[in-house]
């Protein structure tokens, strides 16, 4: 089935602009200005790991492939201010084998996104559930869950959980009732080496749950699209 934007996501084709985002500080940058909002070099820097000077550098590398742009002017108009042009971003690696450059650009762009997700729901363990109340602790956790499908069924499953977050990602700030708070959802889908399919009588492989997520007392808790982000 072709992917759908249900999210409102700019979509990176260009394999120049994906490993130009490639970069653990460029990944930081973006994501900063997609959760929070418009900012300047100066007041990125702490977040992102770089001086405001290498900051802004990056920022007008990202700005010459139109992932960021200027922002209306801030009380001091002397500072150039910076936005996300958009709350996420999506990339796909190309089907044709013979565009080698695009399926080079598309792995190097999601294994930087997956080393710099990894250590998410440990720190989240260690740092934010301890202080969540019950009624948040109770719909934290984790869900580990492995079907035998196509690579079309498995693109529908994700255009369908897209369905159901995009009412939540593209409401305005003020339409969110009283009580609502960032929650993030990382989503993996692992398509697994080719192999003989489960056959009836087999069991399945220490520490999968066939067909069924379970729920524990810690998990992830912004949004994240297929093979992209949106904060």
């Amino acid at each position: 089935m072709e992917p759908s934007n249900r999210l409102g996501d700019i979509e990176i084709t260009d394999p120049k602009a994906m490993r130009a985002l490639a970069h653990p500080v460029r990944l930081a940058i973006l994501e900063h200005l997609q959760r929070h909002g418009p900012a300047t070099a100066t007041a990125l820097a702490p977040h992102v790991g770089a001086t405001p000077s290498v900051t802004s550098w990056h920022l007008r590398h990202l700005a010459g492939f139109g992932l960021v742009g200027d922002a209306e002017p801030g009380a001091d108009k002397r500072e150039r201010r910076w936005r996300a042009v958009a709350r996420g971003f999506r990339f796909e690696v190309p089907e044709d084998g013979a565009d080698e450059e695009g399926r080079t650009a598309a792995r190097l762009l999601s294994r930087e996104m997956f080393v710099r997700s990894a250590d998410l729901p440990a720190r989240w363990a260690a740092t934010v559930e301890p202080g969540l109340d019950p009624v948040w602790r109770r719909v934290a956790g984790l869900a580990n869950t492995r079907v035998v499908v196509t690579a079309e069924e498995a693109a529908a499953i994700e255009d369908a959980i897209e369905q159901v977050l995009a009412p939540y990602v593209t409401r305005a700030a003020d339409a969110r009732p009283d009580g609502a708070r960032s929650v993030r959802l990382l989503r993996y889908t692992l398509p697994e080496g080719e192999s003989r399919p489960q056959g009836e009588g087999e069991g399945p492989a220490e520490g999968e749950t066939p067909g069924s997520g379970a729920k524990g007392g810690t998990g992830p808790a912004d949004g994240t699209g297929p093979a992209g982000g949106t904060a």
